[in-house]
């Protein structure tokens, strides 16, 4: 119950932030171009908070549904306006100024998001190197050449120290259905190409595991079940484990590795086991009972135990990304360009049926990642919120009549034509964006709920 809280929280949290850095965009440029804006709220319904600064003519709302949030312009189509008012009307502006107001929110989210990752790149991004465990026989790794300790160096040329930006990277280049070179470090240390061909890749592929659809498994090192730290107040804490305790068996199997022992313990949450350790030379019969926490990969039973790691080894596997504030100022622009490129990219695959629709993810995904980027640590949340942010852009942008790029579309029109649509074909075009969101939605919400209860979840 406690991570499915978590996620709720921590999903608010962005949404509001979104959501406020979107409107503010309108908001801002709006004043700034003369138009009178009457309310700036964050979300919708009825006002839980709202107040007026000295001398401010916009009232400012926090209401009771924090999912979206709106600015109120002076416009005649929406009420009578005082004619010595009429000059700050958002009807009464030209189209320039009309269009500059409207696309003033996705683009703040774009820069929103290239602060977020400068911030992100700034602080440092801990991961782990993309040094390859294993390689799936009959898999498009293996036709490339890729073996067991090969150490992802760059991809198509772009320097990848971690796994989540080989990763970013990989991604991107799938989307365009062609061979990339990959540059490695083999097991002997020497420099190699693979050469990874992403044309024979079927729109089945599940790109949410892209890895495990190209036949890479990350390298795991096998560690011994020891335990090194215990979360005080966790289930491990309470039912009475210590640090160095070796875990020998659980429900009567023997357990020989420390993954072995976390895949037990994930795969049973709420479940009472019986757990067998060996401390300091005896053995003891341990009862716990894991805490079920919804993550990424659904829901999974945790305990609050870390393993005990080796001296040196976490440092020989892990390491940080982090550049100058100069240098990390270029990195986020083009990761957000990149970023900004991929999603329209898999938006229009989808159209067209080179990628499954079943990469398309909903509120309930999203509050999965929220919730687990947030319990790793703040880089990871405000990079979570980059990413984020960066989609709302995009979709933003697309020509559906209701979102802004509707809009962006009649204004364009009505640049070409010297007129504005008629008020009969912005309504029909209306309910057929409104009609269009819905069925994408209820189909997002589809794909969680069989991701959360159709095998979704982690072992």
């Amino acid at each position: 119950m406690m991570s499915i809280i978590n996620s709720l929280f921590f999903f608010v949290i962005a949404i509001g932030v979104l959501v406020t850095v979107h409107e503010f965009g309108h908001f801002i440029v709006a004043r700034g171009l003369g138009v009178k804006v009457l309310r700036f709220s964050v979300g919708f319904g009825k006002a839980l908070w709202s107040w007026r600064r000295s001398g401010d003519e916009t009232e400012y709302v926090i209401a009771t549904l924090p999912l979206g949030g709106y600015v109120q312009m002076l416009d005649e189509r929406e009420g009578p306006v005082d004619p010595s008012e009429r000059h700050r009307a958002f009807n009464r502006k030209p189209v320039a100024t009309r269009f500059a107001i409207v696309v003033a929110g996705p683009l703040f989210n774009f820069v929103f998001a290239v602060a977020a990752y400068w911030l992100v790149f700034v602080l440092g991004v801990t991961g782990m190197k993309p040094l390859i465990g294993n390689v799936l026989p009959d898999s498009l790794a293996a036709a490339s050449g890729f073996q067991t300790g090969d150490l992802i160096e760059r991809v198509g040329g772009r320097e990848t120290p971690t796994w989540n930006s080989a990763l970013v990277t990989l991604l991107d280049r799938s989307l365009e259905h062609a061979p990339v070179n990959v540059e490695v470090l083999d097991a002997e240390h020497l420099p190699r190409d693979r050469l990874l061909d992403f044309r024979d890749m079927g729109p089945t592929v599940d790109r949410n595991d892209l890895l495990h659809a190209i036949g890479i498994e990350p390298y795991r090192p096998l560690l011994a079940p020891v335990i090194g730290q215990i979360e005080p107040g966790g289930a491990a804490d309470q039912a009475g484990f210590a640090v160095g305790d070796r875990v020998v068996n659980v429900d009567g199997q023997s357990v020989s590795t420390w993954e072995e022992w976390v895949d037990y313990v994930r795969a049973h949450p709420e479940q009472t086991l019986s757990v067998e350790v060996e401390r300091n030379g005896t053995r003891t019969t341990i009862s716990v009972r894991p805490a079920r926490v919804t993550t990424a990969e659904g829901e999974i039973g945790r305990i609050g135990a870390g393993v005990r790691v080796p001296e040196h080894l976490e440092e020989d596997l892990q390491a940080v990304e982090r550049y100058s504030p100069l240098g990390a100022l270029g990195i986020a622009v083009q990761r957000s360009w990149d970023m900004s490129a991929m999603t329209l990219r898999m938006l229009w695959e989808m159209v067209v049926g080179e990628v499954s629709v079943t990469n398309l993810g909903g509120p309930i995904r999203i509050a999965q990642y929220a919730g687990y980027t947030a319990s790793v640590g703040a880089v990871q949340f405000i990079g979570f919120l980059a990413l984020i942010s960066i989609s709302l852009g995009v979709l933003n942008l697309l020509p559906v009549p209701v979102l802004d790029g509707g809009h962006l579309l009649y204004y364009l029109i009505e640049m070409v034509k010297g007129a504005p649509l008629s008020e009969k074909i912005q309504q029909i075009g209306q309910r057929i964006g409104i009609a269009l969101l819905v069925m994408v939605m209820v189909f997002a919400l589809y794909n969680d709920l069989a991701h959360l209860f159709g095998g979704g979840g982690a072992g």
